[in-house]
């Protein structure tokens, strides 16, 4: 049974669906294949994460598949409906708003709904974040690990960062742009100083990688009013040239809020905002550390 062809037209394909499960494109419009045209062409239905981002992206190549949402709020119950149409023969595309379903975006639940009726899931590869990232950073790429997108808990997302810092692969993260100098402060004060890339709408006009340790890039953030565009962001690992001690960040900002809270006269916020910029640290760490020392006084 031949699964790589843009659609299988094997006697089987009359009475068993196929789910394929096709790379989109993560910006410009041109970075499709034609195998996954040919997919989304013939399939009966294509499941989007978006149904108005995939609607844009046919257009764009006239197509006029039709469209039904599968997303993460409605992806369980959607599953079944879809694995019964994939039972009574109908060929369906999978796709996210863009890159590869399933990576870091829906599609899981509807794909082991299909494996566990025994139905092909047949991958069409595209363009992703990841591969797309770690080819032109500049790091370390013979071994990587992609975490996805941290956790949105502070107190998590520290441990989850206090695990990986002795990781001495290159580490990817998906964050988006409202969160990203905060993840880059947390990651310089649990792994220290280290060698990162910043990979900003990439594929778009106005695509950019900014280089350079977690302090200078934090630098080059401070200057603008705000980030825009979903984020990777690739961290060295362990084991750098620049990497400084955690430790040694943790006791200079717990020293200098000592030193501040008996010279300066001014209150603890005022304080906070003063160390996290001299530390390249998060406010709320700083205040955090503050009232610590201040209830032990």
């Amino acid at each position: 049974m031949r699964l790589n062809s843009p659609i299988d037209n094997s006697e089987e394909s009359d009475t068993t669906g196929r789910l394929y499960v096709v790379g989109t494109p993560i910006g410009n419009m041109e970075d499709i294949t034609l195998r996954a045209l040919a997919v989304l062409k013939q399939v009966d239905l294509i499941a989007a994460e978006d149904t108005r981002i995939t609607r844009r992206l046919l257009s764009h190549h006239r197509l006029k598949t039709p469209l039904i949402s599968c997303h993460e709020h409605n992806e369980t119950r959607r599953a079944a409906e879809l694995v019964e149409r994939l039972l009574g023969a109908a060929r369906i595309a999978l796709v996210s708003d863009a890159g590869m379903p399933g990576v870091s975006d829906p599609g899981y639940r509807l794909i082991t709904a299909a494996l566990s009726r025994g139905i092909p899931v047949v991958p069409v590869p595209g363009v992703s974040a990841v591969t797309a990232a770690i080819s032109v950073a500049g790091l370390p790429t013979d071994a990587f690990v992609f975490i996805g997108f941290p956790s949105k808990k502070r107190n998590r997302r520290v441990i989850q960062l206090e695990t990986l810092s002795r990781e001495t692969r290159t580490i990817l993260f998906y964050e988006s742009p409202r969160r990203i100098r905060v993840l880059l402060e947390e990651i310089f004060t649990v792994m220290g100083d280290r060698s990162v890339v910043l990979a900003r709408e990439m594929t778009k006009p106005y695509e950019e990688f900014i280089r350079g340790t977690v302090s200078e890039v934090l630098s080059i953030l401070a200057g603008r009013d705000q980030v825009k565009g979903e984020c990777t962001l690739l961290v060295s690992g362990s084991g750098g040239e620049n990497e400084v001690d955690p430790d040694a960040v943790h006791e200079a900002v717990q020293e200098e809020i000592r030193d501040q809270l008996k010279t300066s006269g001014d209150g603890l916020g005022r304080i906070s905002r003063r160390i996290a910029d001299k530390f390249a640290v998060s406010r709320q760490f700083v205040y955090s550390e503050g009232l610590k020392i201040i209830e032990k006084q």
